[in-house]
């Protein structure tokens, strides 16, 4: 499904600094025929914005093969880009789907510290109220006080329960209490929040893994859904974000926030080739609707600054 004309809004204007990493570079290629050295030119463009030089062969290859010394214009260039991201990024869009035979349906949320982790547990929270869905919130992020209270303000907004102990509580046992208090209301959708952790840090890394031996305690199938959310602004780094995480949680979504604030919005594809993994949502501000389910097609055209598919 395509973006709302609003969302597509969002998305151009999140994008816009990647897009004009891009859309400049082609512009100022002394020639657009498309030729070795011009490829080569490209292949560094698509490099330089974050697609990884994996990624990036793997297109200009693709290119290569049907448009060698072709002469284009630079929005033809855009169309070629365009056309190869999606069919990079099109296995991995899926939506986060609810399974209504695990009640609670659990989804554990991890990501290191300012990812956006906790604002984008609010935002889920408000689109599963949206869709008639009873929702938990537990705040098992029990290192900052400001992390509960801003799961608890999200529960207000979205009319949510709120699970939530003191700073410094065992975060297992908010998990746990969560777990039974989601199954006393007949909660459709328990959403987990958990501590901003960096992948290098063991001890913190322990502390997932408890939550996880924890919630297994009351669920052996649970958590049903593990997302990573991703910082966008960390460029490569997320790579070994992803990689780390899934080997401590079994991660099975990603969501990618702030790309409002970038020039490396390349690094959602980069991220989609290497693991597969697929992309439930990203986000391109701070407001419940901007967050979106992801489209392959709007984002690559977003990236390199070509206009909505009408």
């Amino acid at each position: 499904m395509s973006a709302t004309p609003g969302f597509w809004k969002r998305l151009t204007g999140g994008l816009a600094r990647s897009a004009s990493k891009l859309g400049d570079g082609i512009a100022n290629l002394t020639r657009k025929k498309l030729d070795a050295a011009t490829l080569e030119n490209l292949e560094d463009l698509l490099i330089e914005s974050d697609l990884g030089i994996e990624t990036s062969s793997r297109i200009i290859e693709a290119i290569r093969k049907t448009r060698h010394d072709a002469e284009l214009s630079g929005d033809e260039i855009k169309i070629l880009f365009a056309n190869e991201i999606e069919k990079v990024l099109a296995p991995i869009a899926k939506p986060l789907a609810i399974d209504p035979s695990h009640k609670p349906f659990v989804v554990l949320v991890a990501g290191v510290n300012g990812s956006g982790k906790t604002t984008t547990i609010g935002k889920l929270a408000a689109v599963f109220a949206e869709d008639g869905k009873k929702v938990v919130l537990a705040a098992a992020d029990t290192f900052r006080a400001a992390a509960i209270e801003q799961l608890q303000k999200w529960g207000e907004r979205t009319g949510a329960t709120v699970v939530a102990r003191e700073q410094g509580a065992d975060p297992a046992g908010v998990a746990f209490e969560a777990i039974e208090r989601a199954r006393a209301e007949n909660a459709d959708v328990l959403l987990i929040d958990t501590a901003g952790r960096l992948q290098n840090k063991t001890a913190l890394m322990d502390e997932l893994e408890k939550i996880l031996r924890v919630i297994k305690k009351l669920d052996a199938t649970a958590p049903h859904a593990a997302l990573l959310v991703l910082d966008a602004t960390v460029g490569q780094n997320a790579l070994s974000q992803v990689e780390a995480f899934t080997r401590i949680a079994g991660i099975t979504g990603l969501v990618m926030t702030k790309l409002d604030g970038t020039a490396k919005g390349g690094i959602l594809v980069a991220v989609a080739a290497k693991f597969a993994l697929p992309v439930h949502f990203i986000g391109v501000g701070e407001s419940v609707d901007d967050l979106s389910a992801f489209d392959p097609g709007d984002f690559a055209r977003a990236l390199v600054g070509l206009g909505n598919r009408t």
